[in-house]
């Protein structure tokens, strides 16, 4: 997104001020949040002073930060930072936003563009000779389906081709904006497919009774009809009983609760000391980097591996007794003593 500064201070004007209505608007707006949050109705009153004034002027930011009693550079963050505030003059009468993302492009957007330019003017946010119209490219405008498409002021206008779109400038051009209907410019409801409905077309389907029943039940309009108790059934069940109110109309007898109760499942010895099946699954497809060493990091020393293994020998059945086995000769014991 490019960078976005106020206009320049030769078209600033010298002051702001909301009129009578916007100003109990605005302290209305303001009332709506918390004490101490009073900051969060920033958008709001920029917004309806953009709608009085046509864009958002430095002194209405000024003023929109004194009335918060909120620092002016967060106000101008603000302002800067979302698209929908215009920073410089706009065309009084139009101010035509097309949509350029890639579902409008593919469907012609680019000669709703052509037709700006050569209605309005060759360059984006700059106003006709007269002051009254003005254009600009956009991101999506939620309305895909009807694409290609264009918003003037608050309004959108769908599934345009170039012709129409001349049409509609030239009718805000001669005051006649709202002769216009906003939406779709085909013989198309809403988002519905523009060739017409491909289900649902029998309208005795649709209806929730066929048309015959429909005039039947015209004529007995005055009858008295019981109310449905679908969706209150008379069941047993300890949840739909009158002693589940409260305060509680009558006692629940033991009978219910037993009933309402459900037994805890039996153990099975044999299923107990069996591992659990996600537990087997784990160790069948433990990895060899997930396997617990055999060897712990403070027994890697020669005389603690020595130590260990010492520790974990245990005699056998043909293993002698310390005490039957023959004494070891030392050399000195085969040595002749001197004469």
């Amino acid at each position: 997104m490019s960078v976005r500064r106020l206009a320049d201070e030769a078209i600033q004007p010298s002051g702001f001020a909301f009129t009578r209505e916007n100003k109990a608007w605005a302290k209305e707006t303001i009332k709506k949040y918390p004490k101490g949050r009073q900051y969060s109705a920033v958008i709001p009153l920029l917004m309806r002073a953009q709608d009085q004034d046509g864009w958002v002027t430095r002194a209405a930011v000024e003023h929109v930060a004194e009335m918060l009693d909120m620092p002016l550079i967060r106000v101008l963050e603000v302002a800067t930072f979302y698209t929908q505030f215009q920073l410089e003059p706009v065309g009084t009468k139009a101010h035509v936003q097309v949509c350029g993302t890639t579902p409008c492009m593919l469907r012609g957007a680019g000669d709703l563009i052509d037709v700006c330019k050569k209605k309005i003017g060759p360059e984006p946010f700059k106003t006709n000779g007269a002051g009254t119209l003005s254009w600009e490219e956009v991101e999506c405008q939620g309305a895909c389906v009807n694409a290609p498409m264009v918003m003037i002021f608050k309004d959108t206008y769908e599934d345009l081709t170039p012709e129409r779109l001349e049409e509609i400038i030239d009718a805000f051009e001669a005051d006649k904006g709202d002769s216009i209907e906003p939406g779709p410019q085909v013989d198309r409801y809403t988002s519905a497919p523009a060739s017409g409905f491909t289900t649902l077309t029998d309208e005795n389907a649709i209806l929730k009774q066929p048309q015959s029943a429909q005039s039947a039940g015209d004529e007995t309009a005055g009858t008295m009809i019981p109310p449905s108790r679908a969706g209150k059934p008379k069941t047993g069940a300890m949840e739909t009983s009158k002693a589940v109110k409260s305060p509680s109309p009558v006692k629940a007898s033991g009978a219910d609760e037993k009933s309402a109760s459900a037994e805890a499942p039996k153990e099975n010895d044999t299923q107990a000391d069996r591992p659990a099946e996600e537990t087997e699954q784990t160790e069948r497809t433990r990895t060899h980097s997930d396997r617990p060493k055999s060897e712990e990091p403070e027994l890697r020393s020669p005389q603690l591996k020595k130590a260990k293994a010492s520790k974990e020998t245990q005699p056998g059945p043909e293993t002698p007794v310390e005490s039957e086995r023959p004494a070891a000769k030392s050399r000195r014991g085969t040595q002749k003593k001197p004469r």
